[in-house]
């Protein structure tokens, strides 16, 4: 099903499949500016993870804007820490917990892991158990303190290098611009596919990272209704 009003990049050879899935969404963090959260609404959009915080003491200047009109709007949200691994998972754990309300209508809080090396601050790579070991720290403190199971966000290279055959309980949010990610990802089964950096929804300056939902109307009422 194609959303009206939506699209993705001309070039983007995954937007035509990811667009057949009946539940769309997006990312957003503050260099989306100030967000029509009614417009994007208006669109089609029904769900979307919204930055809130990095390492242990970055909050994203628009997320308390992004996540309070995204609710009134009635796009499902939830909230996403991007992992540092110069700090204490300990730390971020509670970095994320003192910042994003525990708001029993939001969707699971996410865990963003890839590796950056472009930082300037920490292009740190881990041993993979280290990696692990510090992922389980932060998924267990969501878990804890917001009462339902994290979604694990990941790139290719990330999930090649720690998460193959590891965190197969907890839900997956996968990055693949170019192929469907059973090409990149094998048999992973996967919630969340963000299938492209430069789509274009209404009530959206610019381009924004377009998501599915891996499943059918029926399906994504079952997965709401086991987070409530």
């Amino acid at each position: 099903m194609f959303v009206a009003g939506c699209a993705g990049s001309p070039g983007d050879p995954s937007f035509p499949l990811a667009s057949s899935f009946a539940v769309q969404g997006i990312d957003v963090s503050r260099y989306q500016g100030d967000v029509d959260w009614q417009a994007v609404a208006g669109s089609g959009m029904r769900f979307a993870w919204i930055k809130a915080t990095e390492g242990g003491d970055y909050l994203d200047d628009k997320f308390r804007q992004n996540w309070e009109q995204a609710r009134a709007a009635g796009v499902a949200r939830g909230a996403y820490h991007f992992m540092y691994w110069c700090r204490p998972a300990e730390q971020q754990a509670a970095w994320f917990v003192a910042n994003v309300p525990n708001d029993p209508f939001a969707l699971p809080p996410v865990l963003d892991v890839e590796w950056n090396p472009q930082s300037k601050t920490c292009p740190r790579k881990l041993p993979r158990e280290e990696a692990l070991r510090d992922m389980r720290i932060v998924l267990e403190g969501m878990e804890r303190a917001y009462g339902k199971r994290p979604v694990i966000y990941t790139s290719v290279d990330f999930h090649r290098d720690v998460l193959v055959g590891e965190m197969q309980d907890y839900p997956i949010w996968v990055r693949s611009v170019k192929y469907h990610p059973s090409v990149k990802y094998g048999d992973r089964r996967w919630h969340f596919w963000q299938h492209t950096a430069t789509g274009q929804v209404p009530g959206i300056h610019g381009y924004v990272d377009r998501n599915c939902y891996y499943g059918s109307e029926n399906d994504w009422a079952s997965w709401l209704g086991h987070q409530s």
